[in-house]
Protein backbone atom coordinates (compact mmCIF):
# COMPACT_ATOMS: atom_id res chain seq x y z
CA UNK A 1 0.00 0.00 0.00
CA UNK A 2 1.61 3.32 -0.94
CA UNK A 3 1.66 6.30 1.86
CA UNK A 4 -1.27 8.63 2.27
CA UNK A 5 0.17 11.87 2.16
CA UNK A 6 -1.81 14.93 3.27
CA UNK A 7 -1.43 18.72 3.32
CA UNK A 8 -3.26 20.39 5.98
CA UNK A 9 -2.86 24.29 4.93
CA UNK A 10 -3.26 27.57 6.97
CA UNK A 11 -1.80 30.33 7.98
CA UNK A 12 -0.86 29.09 11.40
CA UNK A 13 -0.51 32.83 13.12
CA UNK A 14 0.12 31.37 15.90
CA UNK A 15 -0.30 27.22 15.99
CA UNK A 16 -3.35 26.83 18.95
CA UNK A 17 -4.83 23.85 20.20
CA UNK A 18 -7.01 23.83 17.31
CA UNK A 19 -4.85 23.11 15.16
CA UNK A 20 -3.16 20.64 16.81
CA UNK A 21 -6.39 18.67 17.20
CA UNK A 22 -7.03 18.81 13.79
CA UNK A 23 -3.28 17.68 12.87
CA UNK A 24 -3.84 15.25 15.40
CA UNK A 25 -6.60 13.61 14.22
CA UNK A 26 -5.24 14.09 10.24
CA UNK A 27 -2.10 11.47 11.81
CA UNK A 28 -4.66 9.03 12.03
CA UNK A 29 -6.05 9.19 8.52
CA UNK A 30 -2.79 9.44 7.02
CA UNK A 31 0.96 8.42 6.77
CA UNK A 32 2.17 12.18 6.48
CA UNK A 33 1.34 15.04 7.11
CA UNK A 34 2.51 18.63 5.88
CA UNK A 35 1.71 21.31 7.20
CA UNK A 36 1.39 24.52 4.34
CA UNK A 37 1.86 27.64 6.13
CA UNK A 38 0.47 30.25 3.48
CA UNK A 39 3.29 33.42 3.22
CA UNK A 40 1.89 36.76 0.92
CA UNK A 41 4.48 39.03 0.24
CA UNK A 42 2.26 42.13 1.19
CA UNK A 43 1.19 40.49 4.67
CA UNK A 44 3.22 40.68 7.67
CA UNK A 45 2.33 37.78 10.00
CA UNK A 46 2.34 38.40 13.71
CA UNK A 47 5.08 35.21 13.74
CA UNK A 48 7.70 34.55 10.71
CA UNK A 49 7.32 31.63 8.92
CA UNK A 50 10.29 30.43 10.45
CA UNK A 51 8.99 30.74 13.95
CA UNK A 52 5.82 29.42 12.96
CA UNK A 53 7.93 26.41 11.58
CA UNK A 54 9.70 26.16 15.16
CA UNK A 55 6.53 26.00 17.54
CA UNK A 56 5.04 23.88 15.36
CA UNK A 57 7.58 21.50 15.70
CA UNK A 58 8.03 22.25 19.69
CA UNK A 59 4.03 21.69 20.48
CA UNK A 60 4.10 18.39 18.54
CA UNK A 61 4.91 15.12 20.82
CA UNK A 62 8.10 13.56 19.63
CA UNK A 63 7.00 10.12 18.41
CA UNK A 64 5.28 12.30 15.66
CA UNK A 65 7.62 14.77 14.84
CA UNK A 66 9.19 12.33 12.13
CA UNK A 67 5.57 12.34 10.27
CA UNK A 68 4.99 15.92 10.12
CA UNK A 69 7.01 18.78 8.07
CA UNK A 70 6.39 22.32 7.16
CA UNK A 71 6.65 23.99 3.94
CA UNK A 72 5.59 27.68 2.85
CA UNK A 73 3.49 28.56 -0.28
CA UNK A 74 2.43 31.39 -1.83
CA UNK A 75 0.11 29.83 -4.86
CA UNK A 76 -2.63 27.60 -5.35
CA UNK A 77 -3.25 25.22 -2.27
CA UNK A 78 -3.73 22.43 -4.98
CA UNK A 79 -0.52 23.52 -6.43
CA UNK A 80 1.25 22.97 -3.03
CA UNK A 81 -0.59 19.81 -2.52
CA UNK A 82 0.91 18.19 -5.68
CA UNK A 83 4.22 19.92 -5.46
CA UNK A 84 4.84 18.16 -2.10
CA UNK A 85 3.45 14.75 -3.11
CA UNK A 86 -0.08 15.17 -1.22
CA UNK A 87 -3.29 13.79 -2.38
CA UNK A 88 -5.38 14.46 0.71
CA UNK A 89 -6.14 18.16 1.68
CA UNK A 90 -7.10 18.79 5.40
CA UNK A 91 -9.62 20.80 6.29
CA UNK A 92 -10.90 21.29 10.09
CA UNK A 93 -14.75 22.49 10.47
CA UNK A 94 -15.58 23.93 14.14
CA UNK A 95 -19.11 24.52 12.50
CA UNK A 96 -21.43 25.09 10.21
CA UNK A 97 -19.94 28.61 8.75
CA UNK A 98 -16.73 26.65 8.12
CA UNK A 99 -18.70 24.17 6.22
CA UNK A 100 -20.33 26.14 3.61
CA UNK A 101 -16.94 27.74 3.30
CA UNK A 102 -15.08 24.79 3.00
CA UNK A 103 -17.22 23.50 0.32
CA UNK A 104 -17.19 26.02 -1.47
CA UNK A 105 -13.73 26.20 -1.77
CA UNK A 106 -13.61 21.93 -1.29
CA UNK A 107 -15.89 21.87 -4.72
CA UNK A 108 -13.14 24.61 -6.89
CA UNK A 109 -9.65 22.98 -5.71
CA UNK A 110 -11.39 19.30 -6.72
CA UNK A 111 -12.50 21.28 -10.61
CA UNK A 112 -8.96 22.32 -10.56
CA UNK A 113 -7.34 18.96 -9.24
CA UNK A 114 -9.38 16.39 -9.04
CA UNK A 115 -6.38 13.73 -7.98
CA UNK A 116 -6.24 15.99 -4.57
CA UNK A 117 -9.08 14.39 -1.91
CA UNK A 118 -10.31 17.29 0.43
CA UNK A 119 -11.08 15.34 4.08
CA UNK A 120 -12.70 17.22 6.84
CA UNK A 121 -12.22 16.56 10.09
CA UNK A 122 -14.51 18.08 12.55
CA UNK A 123 -12.82 20.07 15.50
CA UNK A 124 -13.09 18.47 19.42
CA UNK A 125 -15.87 20.37 21.44
CA UNK A 126 -13.31 21.54 23.59
CA UNK A 127 -10.97 23.89 20.46
CA UNK A 128 -14.39 24.55 18.70
CA UNK A 129 -14.34 28.25 19.67
CA UNK A 130 -10.66 29.00 19.27
CA UNK A 131 -9.40 31.04 16.38
CA UNK A 132 -5.66 32.12 15.86
CA UNK A 133 -7.38 35.47 15.24
CA UNK A 134 -9.26 35.66 18.82
CA UNK A 135 -5.76 34.40 20.54
CA UNK A 136 -4.30 37.04 19.20
CA UNK A 137 -6.55 39.64 20.20
CA UNK A 138 -6.67 38.38 23.43
CA UNK A 139 -2.88 38.30 23.95
CA UNK A 140 -2.62 41.82 22.88
CA UNK A 141 -5.08 42.64 25.19
CA UNK A 142 -3.55 40.79 27.98
CA UNK A 143 -5.53 38.19 28.66
CA UNK A 144 -4.90 34.60 29.47
CA UNK A 145 -4.29 32.08 26.38
CA UNK A 146 -3.09 29.23 28.06
CA UNK A 147 -6.05 26.93 27.19
CA UNK A 148 -5.88 27.64 23.70
CA UNK A 149 -2.16 27.27 22.70
CA UNK A 150 0.80 25.17 23.49
CA UNK A 151 2.42 25.91 26.15
CA UNK A 152 5.50 26.50 24.10
CA UNK A 153 3.50 29.10 21.71
CA UNK A 154 2.00 30.94 24.92
CA UNK A 155 5.77 31.35 25.85
CA UNK A 156 6.59 32.66 22.44
CA UNK A 157 3.45 34.97 22.53
CA UNK A 158 4.24 36.84 26.05
CA UNK A 159 7.58 37.29 24.67
CA UNK A 160 6.64 38.86 21.25
CA UNK A 161 4.79 40.80 23.43
CA UNK A 162 6.93 41.78 26.20
CA UNK A 163 4.52 40.12 28.98
CA UNK A 164 6.18 38.09 31.52
CA UNK A 165 4.60 34.88 31.52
Amino acid sequence: MSKRTALYPGSFDPFTNGHLDILLQALAVADEVIIAIGVHAGKTGFFSFDERQSLIAQSLPEELQARVSVVSFDDLVVDAARRNGATLLLRGLRDGTDLDYEMQMAGMNGAMADDVQTVFLPASPETRPITATLVRQIAKMGGDISSFVPTQVQQAVAEKLGHAT
